[in-house]
C-alpha cells in the first residue's frame, strides 16, 4: 500500500482552540508544525462555547482575583481536580485573555471601555469575558487568523488512525485524507493531542459527528493513561422542542443573563433543590444562603446559576416527577427582560430560534433539557508541561484530564484550552528541540494500514452505521445521568460483545467518500472510551459532580475523595481499572481551597 510521508518537529491533531494555540505556540519557538483536523479548519466545538472564557480580570467586580477563581475551580470539581492545574489555570488565564485582545479579538466592553464580564453557574463574581453569545466563533476566528499568518501547515479533513513510538517515546502517526481515502505516514518528534472530547457515545448529545474519543483512543493505544473517565457532563439546556432544533445547545449565558428555570405548573424550582448543608457550603455569604433557602428573588447569584451537575439533575427530576413540560423539558424563560437587552446581549441564540424554530425568546420560554455535553475525563497529563505519561506525547484540551475533576464550571473550557494549548505547545517544542527525530518502525505502519483497509476488503459483515447506533443507545440506557451497578454491569457486557463485533464491520467499495469506513475506523475509537466511561463508573461507589449512583447517592468524604480513577492497557490487551491517590495540597493551597471565602479575597490575595 502507498502513502505519503511528510516530516514535521511538531504535529498536532485537533483544529479546535486547544490546537490552533498549541501549534501557533510551538511555530512561533520555531519548529516545523502541523495541524491535523478532521473537519474543516474553524468547524470545532470551540465555538459552541457561546456564554464566555472565564478569566479574573476583576472588570466588574474588584473582589475576584486567581485565588477566587481556583477555589470555585476546585469546589465545582468536588476536589478531585490536579490542584497545580487548577492553580496555574486561575493564574494565567488573565493574561490569556488579554493576549488574545493583543491579537485582535474583540470582546462586549464595560462603560469604561474593559473587557466586559458576565455571571456563570458556579463562579463567585462575574468573571466571563464575552463576545455577545459567540465567544468561543470569536476565539477561533482569531486563533486561526494568527496560525494561519503564522505559516502553520494544515492538513484539513483527515483522520488519525495510529500513533508510533520508538524506543518508548513518540515519532509518528499514521493518517487517511477522508475524501480520497490515502494515507500519510507523519515522522515528527513530539505529537500534540487536542480532538475534544467523547459525546457521540451517546445518543443525545451535542456534540458534531466528529467527536469519537480519537485522541483518547490513540493516547491509550500508544501507552497512556486515562483518568476520571467516569464523569460526563450533562448540559442542563439543550432545546427539546421544536424538532427543528432539538439537541441545540442553550448556552448558560442565557441564565448568566438573568434567564429564569420553571416547570410546566410555572413555578421557579430551581430554589427548592437547595438544601442547607449545600447552601452553607457553596453560598459565598451567610447573607446569600439564607436568601436561597428562602426562596429570595432578589439573590445576587441565582440558584439558576449553580453547577451544571446541580441543575441538570434538577430538571431531570421535575420531568421524573410529572412537573415537565409535554415534550420531556422544562421552560427556560429570558423574555420577562427587556427585548432590546436580549437581542444585544444573546444575538445568536435570539437569530437562531427565531429562524430556525419560529421561537422568539423576547417573547416567549424555551423548552430544554439535559444533553450529553462535555467530558471532564481523559489522557492523565503532567500539570506543568501538558505532557501524558508518554514520552513525546501531549494533550490539551477536552481530551486532557484534571483541571475540571467531577464537574467542570461553565466558562473554564475556553480558559482551559488558552492555558494548556499554550503550555502543550511550548512543551512539545522545547521537546523537539532537546530530542532527535526517529523512524516508526516499518512492519508497524504496515500492520496499521492493514487493519485500517480492513472494513473496505470485506464482502459481508456487520453494518458499522447500525453497530454506532447500538453503542449509543447502551450508553444513553446504561450509562446516561444516573447510574447503578446492575446497568452498568450489563453495558460492560454489551461492550465487549460490540468490541468483538466491530472487528467485522464491512464496508465495501472504493474509499473514495465511503462513509461506511470512516464510520467503521471511528467506533474502534468510541469503544474505548465507552468502556472507559463504564467499568469508571462501575468502580467509583459514590456520587460526586457529574458522575450520580442511584445505589450510592451520598459523596463519600473520605475513601473516593482521595483518588483517580485511573485506565491502562494490560498486558493481556484487556483494560485494567485501577485507582491513584490525588497529588498531596500544599499548605497554600490547602488554605485558599479552605478558608472562608472573606480570608481568600483580602488585599494581600488580590
Amino acid at each position: 500500500m502507498q502513502y505519503r510521508i511528510e516530516a514535521f518537529d511538531v504535529v498536532v491533531v485537533g483544529a479546535g482552540g486547544a490546537g490552533l494555540r498549541a501549534a501557533i505556540e510551538a511555530s512561533a519557538r520555531g519548529k516545523r508544525t502541523a495541524i491535523i483536523c478532521k473537519s474543516l479548519l474553524g468547524k470545532a466545538h470551540t465555538v459552541m462555547a457561546e456564554g464566555g472564557v472565564a478569566a479574573a480580570l476583576r472588570n466588574v467586580d474588584e473582589r475576584d482575583n486567581w485565588q477566587v477563581h481556583f477555589r470555585d475551580t476546585m469546589r465545582g470539581g468536588k476536589f478531585l481536580n490536579n490542584w497545580r492545574m487548577a492553580q496555574l489555570h486561575a493564574q494565567e488565564a488573565p493574561e490569556r485573555v488579554r493576549e488574545l485582545e493583543r491579537w485582535g479579538a474583540v470582546f462586549d466592553r464595560t462603560k469604561d471601555g474593559w473587557i466586559n464580564q458576565r455571571n456563570f453557574g458556579g463562579h463567585a463574581y462575574p468573571r466571563l469575558a464575552h463576545v455577545g453569545d459567540r465567544t468561543g466563533l470569536e476565539i477561533i476566528r482569531t486563533l486561526q487568523d494568527k496560525g494561519v499568518h503564522g505559516g502553520i501547515a494544515v492538513f484539513m479533513e483527515h483522520t488519525v488512525v495510529k500513533l508510533f513510538k520508538s524506543e518508548g517515546r513518540i515519532c509518528g502517526a499514521l493518517c487517511y485524507e477522508r475524501e480520497t481515502g490515502r494515507f500519510l505516514l507523519f515522522k515528527c518528534k513530539a505529537i500534540v493531542l487536542a480532538t475534544g472530547g467523547v459525546g457521540r457515545c451517546y445518543k443525545v448529545t451535542s456534540n458534531s459527528w466528529e467527536y469519537t474519543g480519537d485522541g483518547q483512543a490513540l493516547g491509550y493505544e500508544a501507552g497512556a493513561d486515562l483518568m476520571d473517565m467516569e464523569f460526563t457532563q450533562f448540559h442542563p439546556t439543550a432545546m427539546v422542542w421544536p424538532p427543528s432544533v432539538k439537541g441545540i445547545l442553550v448556552t448558560e449565558g442565557v441564565r448568566g443573563e438573568g434567564g429564569i428555570l420553571r416547570n410546566s405548573k410555572g413555578e421557579r424550582f430551581m430554589f427548592k433543590y437547595i438544601s442547607p448543608l449545600f447552601a452553607k457550603e457553596t453560598a459565598d455569604t451567610e447573607e446569600e444562603a439564607k436568601r436561597w433557602l428562602e426562596g429570595d428573588k432578589a439573590a445576587r447569584r441565582p440558584p439558576e446559576l449553580l453547577t451544571r451537575d446541580e441543575v441538570a439533575r434538577a430538571i431531570r427530576n421535575e420531568v421524573k416527577q410529572g412537573r415537565g413540560t409535554k415534550h420531556g423539558g422544562v421552560f427556560l424563560d429570558i423574555s420577562w427582560r427587556d427585548p432590546a437587552f436580549v437581542k444585544a446581549k444573546l444575538p445568536s441564540m435570539y437569530h437562531q430560534f427565531k429562524e430556525l424554530a419560529g421561537v422568539d425568546i423576547t417573547k416567549e420560554p424555551m423548552e430544554v433539557g439535559p444533553t450529553m455535553h462535555y467530558h471532564m475525563g481523559g489522557l492523565r497529563v503532567d500539570a506543568e508541561s501538558a505532557m501524558t505519561t508518554v514520552p513525546g506525547l501531549f494533550a490539551a484540551g477536552e481530551v486532557a484530564a484534571g483541571l475540571h475533576g467531577a464537574n467542570r464550571l461553565g466558562g473554564n473550557s475556553l480558559s482551559d484550552l488558552l492555558v494548556f494549548g499554550k503550555r502543550a505547545g511550548e512543551f512539545a517544542a522545547t521537546w523537539a528541540e532537546r530530542h532527535e527525530a526517529r523512524e516508526p518502525d516499518a512492519a508497524e505502519v504496515g500492520a496499521a494500514l492493514q487493519g485500517a483497509m480492513a472494513p473496505l476488503e470485506r464482502e459481508q459483515g456487520e453494518n458499522p452505521f447500525a453497530l454506532q447506533a447500538e453503542l449509543q443507545q447502551v450508553m444513553q440506557d446504561l450509562v446516561g445521568m444516573i447510574r447503578e451497578r446492575g446497568e452498568l454491569g450489563q453495558a460492560v457486557e454489551r461492550i465487549q460483545e460490540l468490541k468483538k463485533r466491530a472487528q467485522q464491520c464491512a464496508a465495501p467499495g472504493n474509499r473514495m467518500y465511503n462513509a461506511g469506513w470512516h464510520t467503521a475506523l471511528d467506533i474502534q475509537h468510541l469503544l474505548v472510551s465507552a468502556e472507559a466511561i463504564t467499568r469508571s463508573a462501575l468502580l467509583r461507589e459514590e456520587s460526586r459532580g457529574a458522575h450520580t449512583r442511584d445505589d450510592f447517592p451520598q459523596t463519600d468524604k473520605e475513601k473516593w475523595s482521595k483518588v483517580n480513577v485511573l485506565c491502562r492497557p494490560g498486558a493481556d490487551g484487556a483494560m485494567s481499572v485501577t485507582t491513584e491517590p490525588l497529588p498531596a495540597w500544599p499548605d497554600d493551597a490547602r488554605k485558599l481551597i479552605e478558608g472562608t471565602l472573606e480570608a481568600v479575597t483580602t488585599k494581600e490575595a488580590a
